[in-house]
Parts: C-alpha cells; sequence; structure tokens
C-alpha cells in the first residue's frame, strides 16, 4: 500500500477512538455541543430586540435579527468544537498514550488528523442542532439546495482550520487547563467580528480590527450563502483565510508534536 493509503487508514483508526471517547463521556459532547444554543437563544430571546433596533436595516427582511445572527452562532460552533479537540489533544498528551502510539507501526500525523475529523464531525453535528433551534426561534434562511451544499463546504473547511490551530495549542500547552486557556482565542475572537452587530457601528479602532480579522469575511459569507445578503469578495477572503490558518496550523502542530519527547 502507498503511504496515502497507510495515513488514511489510520487517520480513520484514530478517528474510531474519538467517536469511541466521546461516546463514553456523552456529558462533556452534550455540554459542547450546547454551548452555541445557549448563545443563539441569549441573543436572539434576550437581546435581539435592543440589538434589531439599533442596527435597523443591516437586518434581513425575512426574518428580523435571528437572520443575522444565525451565521455568526454558526461559526462559534465551529469555534466550541474546536475547543474540545484542544483539550482531547491535550489529555492525550499528558496521559501517556501518545508514548504508545510512537512506538506502534502508524502513521505519526494521523494521532492528530484523527482528532481533527473528530472535531469536524461534532462540529456537524452541532451546527444542525443550531439551525434547527434557530429555525425554532424564526431564522428564514432563502438559501437554494446549491448555496446549503456550498455553506456546509465552508462551515467545514472553517471547521477544519479551528481545529488544526485548536489541535496546536492543546500541544502547545502543559495541561488541558493551559489548552482550554489558549483556546478561549478562537472563542472570544467571533466577539468582535460581524458576528452580532455590523462592524460599521463599532468604534473606528474596533470597526477595523474587526473588519480585518479572519472570522468576518467567514461569517459574511455564511450570511450571504444562507439569507441572500450581498457576499462581494468575502467569499476568497475566507476561503483564503481558511487555507492559510489550516496550513500553517498543520505545519505548527506537526513540529509541536515531533518535538515533544516527554510524550
Amino acid at each position: 500500500m502507498t503511504t496515502l493509503i497507510y495515513s488514511v487508514r489510520d487517520s480513520t483508526t484514530m478517528l474510531r477512538r474519538d467517536i469511541r471517547h466521546a461516546m463514553r463521556y456523552p456529558m462533556a459532547t452534550f455540554a459542547g455541543a450546547m454551548v452555541p444554543v445557549v448563545f443563539l437563544l441569549l441573543f436572539a430571546g434576550v437581546f435581539g430586540h435592543a440589538l434589531s433596533a439599533g442596527i435597523g436595516m443591516a437586518v434581513p427582511p425575512t426574518g428580523g435579527y435571528i437572520d443575522y445572527l444565525t451565521p455568526g452562532i454558526l461559526l462559534m460552533t465551529a469555534c466550541s468544537a474546536a475547543e474540545m479537540t484542544a483539550l482531547n489533544v491535550s489529555t492525550d498528551m499528558t496521559e501517556g498514550i501518545i508514548a504508545r502510539f510512537r512506538t506502534m507501526a502508524i502513521t505519526r500525523t494521523s494521532v492528530l488528523t484523527g482528532q481533527v475529523l473528530g472535531g469536524l464531525i461534532r462540529a456537524m453535528i452541532s451546527a444542525v442542532l443550531v439551525v434547527a433551534v434557530a429555525v425554532a426561534l424564526g431564522f428564514r434562511p432563502t438559501a437554494t439546495v446549491i448555496e446549503w451544499v456550498e455553506a456546509a463546504a465552508m462551515f467545514a473547511f472553517l471547521a477544519v482550520a479551528v481545529s488544526w490551530l485548536t489541535v496546536s495549542f492543546g500541544l502547545l500547552a502543559k495541561t488541558p487547563a493551559g489548552a482550554n486557556s489558549l483556546s478561549l482565542l478562537v472563542v472570544v475572537l467571533p466577539f468582535i467580528s460581524s458576528a452580532f452587530v455590523p462592524t460599521a457601528t463599532m468604534p473606528a479602532g474596533v470597526a477595523w480590527f474587526a473588519s480585518n480579522q479572519p472570522f468576518t469575511p467567514m461569517i459574511q459569507t455564511l450570511r450571504g450563502l444562507l439569507t441572500g445578503t450581498p457576499i462581494g469578495n468575502d467569499a476568497l477572503l475566507a476561503l483564503a483565510w481558511c487555507a492559510a490558518i489550516s496550513l500553517f496550523s498543520y505545519l505548527w502542530a506537526r513540529n509541536l508534536y515531533n518535538r515533544n519527547r516527554a510524550a
């Protein structure tokens, strides 16, 4: 068999291991999936009326503020799933199982790839739950079948990118608590984006940062695909950011994993 086939086989094995871990601790998996739902309920049900009045014409006309909000919550869904991936990686590194994996005839990076694939599956399941709750709250997407497929692909690419980044955080941190702290970066950053209000409504300095950080074009792309708002060049920026984050994070994670002799 070729190296690629071995890598796919070993990554699939590690994915099955990650799924078994998730099934062994269902409450942790459930809690991770519920975090974006709680944010959705909080911003739609508690802050939605005030925010909708404040941003005016930026709200899509079909379903009100919930239509504006849901794409941003979807991005946070990917970030929440990636945070759990960081914890899983850090736990593996501190429990000594990686030392055993290093003695086995498996592709070295398959240990990390399996975690990323597991994070992707968790993110996709959580995204379905978020959309279902959003629809119950009044979300009315205008996307065609093709646009739904494109939105799902964009979301998957985003989930893989942030998962590789948090894998690096999990390898960099000395403890699971440290990995959790580092991963808060990807959870907090969406708050300074167009997830909840348009960047034009923010103070000048904050607006510049929010407009130029990676998550804003990703949110705008999802919003455009799902609700029909203009996308412009945000789709290209979103794909470029996802590709750059994925490549950088993969190389960083591989270097950290190979350099870690304590594992």
